[in-house]
């Protein structure tokens, strides 16, 4: 198996899957809160969302996703060039922790902390 031989591969695609569901939670909120046919009917994005927690919910979100675009490539360069070692394994699985974080931290409205773990997983 490919994870075998090579832990970054698999950090990258937990984070993946990790950021690919964030949309979940602030989703459920807006159907919850406007129901689902007002909910549904927002091709532009434009309903505001009932709760605080949902709104920094999805800041999380597209800052996981922005950050994504740095990190991918990364770990796709050093596995390609041969270059993986378990310091950068390391790495990766100390960024996804640190995502994971990030988000929850982010979401519960926790500024400074938040702050701590985006520089971390910098």
């Amino acid at each position: 198996m490919l994870f075998q031989h090579s832990p970054m591969l698999f950090w990258l695609v937990m984070t993946i899957i990790f950021t690919g569901l964030l949309w979940v939670p602030y989703i459920i909120e807006l159907l919850v809160h406007h129901g689902p046919i007002t909910a549904l009917r927002d091709p532009d994005g434009e309903i505001a969302h009932g709760a605080l927690w949902s709104v920094r919910s999805k800041r999380a979100h597209y800052n996981a996703v922005e950050n994504l675009v740095l990190f991918a490539p990364l770990v796709i360069l050093i596995h390609t060039l041969k270059l993986e070692t378990p310091q950068t394994a390391s790495a990766a699985m100390a960024y996804f922790v640190f995502r994971v974080g990030h988000y929850c931290v982010y979401t519960l409205g926790i500024p400074f902390i938040r702050t701590l773990l985006f520089l971390a997983g910098f």
